[in-house]
């Protein structure tokens, strides 16, 4: 490597020779140490900048330390040309690090190429860049290099707070800043932001500056809105935001555990999920500041009630039009969910909400989780905590339906399957308590019958059918406490669903120890909750028992479950907590009077 003396020499005086010649003198000394400032100089030559800008974009990505001199090149090369450098640069290095997290092997000592580890920091760099040459060309149609421009960002975007936060000053760079910058607190971002900060002044004009048309605000407009969709789309769906867990404890008080870490409290005190909240505020506020504060029921219908098979990015490059454009529908239910958390949690200034649980969200259920609902909710998860959100914040604001059209079976086994599959366990509770309090909320109590029986009788998930005998149980003591009479205050209900309640266990005392072990680990949520409940029929309501169920009862499950759980505490095998259940087990069956 020559000496900085020998580099500081060949950049000042190679600067005098060709453009082709000055480039192989650029990229023989650019990594001498020290030598960035010197060349940063010379690059304030407007003509020589615009002459060789676009050629040192990929030369200067590889050097750490460059970003004062990629930003002159930014503010004096030919912007028509170095943009469309960057966007290589964000392609090339975005799929270099995406092999390298596939596993693949990645030459990572090359002089030519970032550090694996620096290649997002460049990203950043490269983004900010965009802010600058995007608002220097001058066209008639600066919506096609936006679209462009946008399509090589969320094509790199790595969903870290430190990109978004740059995609942010992007977007606000382009869209003219309509607030105030928020106050600093500790969950802020520092990420450098050239065009906003830097001088102005500096930038060169476009050589071939055009006059713009005038329904390219309205395009531009539409493109960041429909570009920032998709970023908090992919930003959720990768952090956690717990919004719908958050609106229970807000919403239900009284159901937190006193002593416990709540989830509210986490988000308040924990860095890292302060900034995750941060981000998304902001995300949100932007989208605001580009007009999106509609949240009637014909927006909603539009966006996310109709199904579609464009990706939204495709749209950022072919449009002709306005209507062209699309929003991302799992971005656009994360502002409303944001919008309803906010205003809920923090008293937020956010527009009303102008849906009901019927129809709509619930046709927004069924359109998320559509024929492969397991699928769905595995890839996108915020969207799935984000639409569940939603629906908390309606029910909570007493907007069920505007018609009489409520299909309370079909919301119910939405809810369920979110409970059912979704990665998260605080999601899960929160779906399941949701699924809970709707079920108790149908005013028709033969539609609620239906529904617990049709979790007995048709659902494959242990789990839900131990919901579903907890949540028969309250609606057996609702009508003893509210006097009144409906189909679960006579022993009718018993004798209809006793088989799905007391399910016949004769076959378990053929098992060995490990096959009622597998048993055990797949329904010992459902078996407790059956012990519980045959305690509280047995012992307390018995005006509810019909004739003959308690021997029926007690020959084809008390007495085999007994019996082999009483077998298997026995077992060396048997950890700690795993001895207890089985124990509260056999002293809840042992106890039943049915003898």
């Amino acid at each position: 490597m020559p000496e900085l003396s020998e580099s500081i020499t060949a950049i000042r005086e190679g600067a005098k020779e060709d453009p082709f010649t000055y480039l192989t003198i650029l990229q023989y000394h650019v990594n001498t140490p020290g030598i960035l400032p010197t060349l940063n100089e010379v690059l304030q030559n407007a003509d020589l900048t615009r002459e060789i800008g676009w050629d040192l974009v990929q030369t200067l990505v590889a050097v750490g330390g460059s970003e004062e001199c990629l930003e002159t090149v930014a503010r004096l090369g030919n912007p028509r040309e170095v943009i469309i450098k960057v966007m290589e640069s964000l392609a090339s290095l975005s799929k270099r690090l995406e092999a390298a997290e596939s596993g693949s092997a990645v030459d990572d000592a090359s002089e030519t190429l970032p550090k694996l580890a620096d290649i997002p920091e460049r990203l950043i760099t490269l983004i900010s860049m965009l802010a600058i040459l995007q608002r220097r060309i001058k066209t008639k149609h600066p919506s096609r290099f936006l679209g462009s421009s946008l399509v090589s960002v969320l094509e790199a975007y790595q969903p870290t707070p430190e990109m978004t936060t740059a995609v942010i000053n992007l977007v606000r760079s382009l869209s003219g800043r309509k607030r105030p910058p928020l106050p600093t607190r500790k969950s802020s971002i520092d990420v450098a932001n050239p065009d906003e900060h830097g001088d102005v002044s500096k930038n060169a004009p476009d050589p071939e500056a055009e006059q713009e048309e005038p329904e390219e605000q309205s395009l531009n407009e539409r493109l960041l809105q429909s570009f920032t969709t998709c970023i908090l789309q992919r930003y959720v769906n990768v952090h956690e935001m717990r919004w719908s867990p958050r609106l229970l404890e807000v919403h239900h008080s009284e159901r937190v555990i006193p002593g416990k870490l709540t989830a509210m409290r986490a988000y308040r005190e924990d860095d890292m999920l302060s900034k995750r909240d941060a981000v998304v505020g902001q995300l949100a506020a932007l989208l605001r500041d580009l007009g999106m504060v509609d949240f009637s029921a014909g927006f909603v219908r539009q966006v996310l009630c109709q199904s579609s098979d464009t990706d939204p990015v495709t749209t950022l490059e072919s449009f002709d039009s306005v209507d062209d454009i699309h929003l991302s529908q799992g971005g656009a239910a994360c502002l409303i969910a944001y919008w309803m958390f906010s205003t809920d949690a923090f008293g937020a200034d956010n527009p009303d909400p102008g849906l009901h649980l019927f129809p709509v969200h619930l046709e927004i259920l069924q359109l998320y989780l559509g024929q492969e609902p397991q699928a769905e909710i595995n890839a996108n998860p915020g969207i799935a905590d984000a639409i569940l959100a939603i629906g908390l914040g309606l029910y909570h604001r007493g907007l069920i339906s505007i018609t009489d059209d409520r299909n309370y079976m079909v919301y119910h086994h939405c809810l369920t399957l979110i409970a059912v599959f979704h990665p998260d366990v605080e999601v899960r509770n929160a779906a399941t308590m949701f699924a809970g309090v709707l079920l108790h909320s149908d005013p028709d109590d033969e539609s609620r019958r239906e529904i617990l029986e049709d979790l007995l009788q048709n659902c494959q998930f242990p789990a839900l059918n131990a919901c579903a005998v907890r949540w028969l149980q309250e609606e057996i003591i609702a009508a003893r406490k509210e006097n009144v009479t409906n189909v679960f205050s006579t022993s009718d209900i018993i004798e209809r669903l006793q088989y799905d309640l007391f399910p016949d266990l004769r076959e378990i005392a053929k098992m060995d120890n490990d096959g009622f072990l597998k048993y055990w680990a797949e329904n010992q949520t459902f078996l407790l909750q059956v012990a519980n409940f045959a305690y509280f029929l047995f012992n307390g309501r018995k005006d509810l028992v019909p004739a003959g169920v308690k021997t029926s009862v007690e020959r084809r499950l008390a007495e085999p479950l007994t019996s082999a759980a009483t077998k298997l505490a026995k077992s060396e095998e048997l950890d700690g907590h795993e001895q207890m259940l089985l124990d509260v087990l056999v002293d809840r069956l042992e106890s039943l009077d049915i003898r």
